[in-house]
C-alpha cells in the first residue's frame, strides 16, 4: 500500500525542516552532526520513493511491462 498523501506531506515538511537544520549545523556544529542530519534526509527521501515503487510493483497486472519495458517479459521484442 502506498503512503497516504497526508503522510507524504508530513514527510516532505520534515525534509524541509531537516534541510534548515542541516544548513545551520553546517555552519556551527561538528561534522558528524551534519552527516547524521544528511542521513536522515536521505532516509526520508528513500522511504517516499521506495513506497511509490513498491506500490507500482504490487499493482502491476500480469504481463504488463509498464515503464519497465521488457524487463519482466524478456520474450517480448
Amino acid at each position: 500500500m502506498a503512503l497516504s498523501e497526508t503522510v507524504k506531506a508530513s514527510l516532505r515538511d520534515a525534509q524541509e525542516n531537516l534541510k534548515d537544520a542541516l544548513a545551520c549545523a553546517a555552519r556551527t556544529e561538528k561534522p558528524y552532526v551534519s552527516k547524521n542530519i544528511a542521513d536522515m534526509l536521505y532516509q526520508v527521501d528513500t522511504l517516499i520513493e521506495a513506497s511509490d515503487m513498491i506500490d507500482k510493483l504490487e499493482n502491476r497486472k500480469d504481463g504488463d511491462s509498464g515503464f519497465f519495458g521488457t524487463f519482466f517479459n524478456p520474450d517480448v521484442k
